[in-house]
């Protein structure tokens, strides 16, 4: 299919898979051309997807929102890598984003996504680019990729001297140091690592140097949406659920469970055995651990209806 027959169809139909049209401007003008989805429709897909598993909902979700990963790709073309290539990785990480997308989060798509997809894009650019040890803790990471940019704007905005100089002036280094939280000496050192040659990125021994290649610092997971939304479940659960959910209870069963799972003393021995509340409530010790299932199963209906 050549190009101008490949235009015409995606014309006619504006929500088919986008061909092979044979160079990158004409794949940029045609995803251009796709549909934007309006919030409600972005809901209804993501649902017949979360439900349904419907992979026409997910073809769509994916097409109208591959011109975002070509204006995201934009911003890493300083680092000699083809665009075409940034993109195909940015596709993937826009596939993994609309796989675990949960439209009842309050949280649009394409905002969604671009967590995914800057991750997907940074772990080509590094495994790419030739150097050993070239970010070891996420401020570096941060230095590494916008040096480069914040070199460039600080020569731009230069109302003279030696536009083509390539070091960088004392204050441009503590300015960027500044700004990016990391100390002068690092800067200068990511300079120098940017403008050398070529070294291996990947550990080259088997003595546990692994941990610290640039490999395994690829992405800070402590801000991706769903571990944010599970760190505040957990905390909601061991705090304001478990109130919640005892307070379902009658007081012989809240009893029992705040005893046998809740109370810590202070040798660490925990709270009252099974035998120790079968005395005092003058039952058996298997009455007792029949209270305290019927109970949990109570506090984890009370839980998944919260």
């Amino acid at each position: 299919m050549n190009t101008t027959t490949a235009t015409a169809l995606s014309l006619r139909d504006p929500w088919a898979p986008v061909p092979s049209l044979g160079n990158l401007e004409a794949y940029v003008s045609a995803v251009n051309r796709l549909p934007m989805l309006t919030p409600t429709e972005e809901t209804e897909l993501a649902r017949a997807l979360r439900d349904k598993g419907d992979v026409q909902a997910a073809g769509r979700l994916v097409l109208s929102h591959l011109r975002l990963v070509v204006s995201i790709s934009r911003q890493y073309l300083g680092y000699g890598l083809p665009q075409g290539d940034l993109i195909q990785e940015g596709n993937v990480g826009l596939m993994k984003a609309v796989k675990r997308f949960d439209p009842e989060q309050g949280v649009r798509l394409v905002s969604y996504a671009m967590h995914w997809i800057k991750a997907e894009i940074h772990e080509y650019i590094l495994k790419n680019w030739r150097m050993v040890k070239v970010a070891t803790t996420k401020a570096q990471r941060k230095l590494f990729f916008n040096l480069r940019s914040m070199k460039q704007g600080m020569k731009g905005d230069a109302a003279h001297g030696d536009t083509h100089r390539n070091t960088l002036t004392p204050a441009e280094v503590a300015s960027m140091a500044h700004e990016l939280n990391v100390k002068p000496e690092e800067v200068v050192e990511m300079e120098m690592r940017l403008s050398g040659g070529d070294v291996a990125l990947e550990p080259q021994t088997d003595d546990g140097e692994e941990s610290y290649a640039p490999i395994a610092y690829l992405a800070d997971d402590s801000q991706e949406p769903t571990r944010v939304m599970e760190a505040r479940s957990r905390d909601w659960l061991a705090g304001d659920g478990i109130a919640q959910a005892l307070n379902a209870l009658d007081e012989r069963s809240r009893r029992i469970v705040e005893e046998r799972w809740l109370k810590v003393n202070d040798d660490s021995s925990g709270g009252m055995t099974l035998h120790e509340l079968a005395a005092e409530y003058g039952v058996s010790a298997e009455r007792i651990r029949q209270i305290e299932v019927a109970a949990m199963k109570k506090m984890r209906k009370a839980l998944a209806a919260a």
